[in-house]
């Protein structure tokens, strides 16, 4: 699907399409804003009115305070006029904030991990706070005070010249050009200053990230002073940057009291001289200073749209190319999937991007269902990589993988990976309690279930000696439990799912040989209670794949070996040299 249809390219485009889909609100707001705009220039005529029948002694008490209580009813449907409009357009406003974060928070989810290696994640929550946040003010404060502001402009213009008297109006609106041109000057230099101060909230953002994410690993090798010092440098250029944004859109106001005061001083001189000619009543120069007091409110909000709007160009600016950004991978494919589904690679080759040489050439394997795979090698001899294959966390250079006969590109991403359990050897826990971190592969889950769950992943007695038991908050990724605990736990929570793929990449890494040995005991368990599940096993011990219907060696991306483990120790290769060398390594420790 393109992106570009569904993201305007532009602000403008984008609050266009916004506004005709929630014209309603927009229409209701506008219609109070014009009841605001008639009583606001109607009060200033009524005051002069009041005032020349004052001074021609033809109001009497009565009548005067029937006229003050029309001044004071009209100031009352003001303020409630003024408060419904906020409270229809903001509804609209914060509605387009909860749809660009939804919007941004999709597209981010199915991205692959090729997109995410080029972005930062503390830049990435910036965008999803303090950018939407400035589009969200473009939307809603700069919109509807643009209308109300043209509007009261028009109207109070309108009275002055008409009104009252055309020449004083026309005498009183000659430094308004002067203004106009200061606007387009200081807006020149604030959406500059505004992009640069959303880049800076970014940069402080991702450090702030990174050092809290990161804040074991500095504390444990003496870097915090370090570290305080380089946030303290990016605090100071953020606050830096920002106070440029704010004294650019500060400098609207010194431009409207400047031409307002020159206007005011230009109306009291004309007005005064046609007052002595009789041309005009007192109360008409009156109303007309008030008219002029009124302009004040649409010039600020002419300035204050103007930097709401280059506020909210830079943000988008920032925005719309991660919204618009291709997708790394295709989520394109229709095919159902067949059950009973058999796992076929056909000569796979991948390369990443820069690599001398491929992570995995020519690699091929057949798992049937209910049948267990090995993949073991050295460190770097592509592995994992099988496994981002098989999740299409990338695609192939060549050769395809099937499952269930069908390429796996043709299938919807979704059910793929809903047919796939996957364990990482660096699990992520999220700060929920252990038990929920576990259903999260089932939330129907009972805690029943939950618990045989953690059983079979031999953690449940670990769990039941937490403060809270099952109910434990396992805090940011984690961070309460041990490397080995949080393994198992993310195996439990595999296990629990009903996937028929389940794929243990490595995630025996951290647990000691008797808690590995007890595992294997339970998943053997397993598979005879399930006989369809397939399982594919990926480790550096290698009594982790003694069962393994088949084991694969492999080595620089090739595939160097295969069968089951006796026939493979028969072969006296670097399988029967590691297997070896891992059992008197074993009883060393065990002595």
């Amino acid at each position: 699907m393109s992106s570009a249809a569904s993201h305007p390219t532009t602000l403008s485009r984008m609050l266009a399409a916004f506004v005709r889909e929630h014209w309603r609100a927009y229409a209701a707001a506008g219609a109070m804003l014009s009841c605001i705009a008639v009583l606001t220039v109607w009060i200033p005529r009524q005051v002069g009115h009041v005032v020349d029948a004052l001074v021609s002694g033809r109001l009497q008490d009565g009548a005067l305070l029937q006229q003050l209580g029309l001044l004071v009813a009209a100031g009352a449907v003001i303020y409630l006029l003024r408060a419904g409009w906020r409270l229809t357009l903001f509804k609209a406003s914060f509605q387009l904030g909860a749809r660009l974060r939804t919007r941004l928070y999709a597209r981010l989810a199915l991205q692959g991990p090729a997109w995410f290696q080029a972005q930062r994640t503390g830049n990435l929550m910036a965008l999803a706070t303090n950018d939407i946040d400035t589009v969200e003010q473009a939307a809603g404060e700069a919109m509807l005070a643009g209308f109300d502001g043209s509007q009261t402009l028009i109207l109070v213009l309108a009275m002055m010249t008409i009104g009252i008297d055309w020449r004083l109006g026309l005498a009183a609106l000659v430094p308004f050009p002067l203004m106009g041109l200061a606007f387009w000057w200081i807006s020149k230099h604030l959406h500059t200053a505004a992009q640069d101060s959303l880049t800076r909230f970014g940069d402080l953002n991702q450090q702030v990230q990174e050092s809290l994410a990161g804040v074991r690993t500095l504390r444990a090798l003496g870097l915090v002073a370090r570290s305080e010092q380089q946030f303290g440098g990016l605090a100071d250029r953020a606050a830096e940057a920002s106070f440029r944004s704010q004294r650019w859109e500060a400098s609207y106001e010194p431009a409207v009291g400047m031409t307002l005061t020159a206007a005011t001083a230009i109306a009291l001189a004309v007005g005064g001289w046609l007052v002595a000619r009789h041309e005009i009543s007192i109360g008409q120069l009156t109303a007309f200073t008030m008219y002029l007091g009124q302009l004040i409110w649409p010039m600020f909000a002419a300035g204050w749209v103007m930097a709401l709007l280059e506020r909210g160009r830079a943000a988008w600016a920032r925005l719309a190319p991660v919204l618009d950004a291709p997708l790394t991978l295709a989520d394109e494919g229709r095919a159902a999937l067949p059950l009973p589904a058999p796992l076929r690679a056909e000569g796979l080759t991948f390369g990443f991007p820069g690599a001398k040489r491929p992570a995995v050439e020519q690699v091929d394997f057949v798992l049937a269902p209910g049948r267990t795979l090995g993949i073991v090698g050295a460190t770097g001899a592509g592995k994992s990589t099988l496994v981002r294959l098989l999740l299409r966390q990338a695609e192939p250079d060549a050769g395809r993988m099937k499952l269930g006969g069908v390429p796996l590109p043709e299938l919807p991403l979704g059910e793929l990976r809903a047919h796939i359990a996957w364990v990482p050897q660096e699990p992520f826990l999220f700060s929920a309690s252990v038990a929920d971190n576990i259903a999260l592969a089932r939330p129907g889950a009972t805690p029943a279930d939950i618990e045989a769950a953690a059983r079979l992943a031999a953690v449940h007695e670990d769990i039941v000696r937490l403060p809270e038991g099952y109910a434990t908050e396992v805090g940011e990724r984690g961070v309460t439990l041990s490397g080995g605990q949080r393994q198992r736990v993310a195996i439990a929570r595999a296990l629990l799912s009903d996937a028929p793929l389940l794929v243990l990449d490595d995630a025996l890494s951290a647990v000691d040989t008797r808690t590995e040995t007890a595992i294997l005991d339970h998943l053997r368990e397993l598979r005879a209670a399930r006989p369809d599940r397939s399982v594919i096993v990926i480790a550096h011990r290698l009594s982790a794949v003694m069962d393994a219907d088949e084991v694969i060696v492999l080595k620089q991306g090739h595939v160097i070996e295969r069968g089951t483990h006796q026939q493979l120790l028969g072969l006296g290769g670097w399988y029967a040299s590691q297997w070896r060398y891992q059992q008197i390594e074993a009883s060393l420790e065990a002595a």
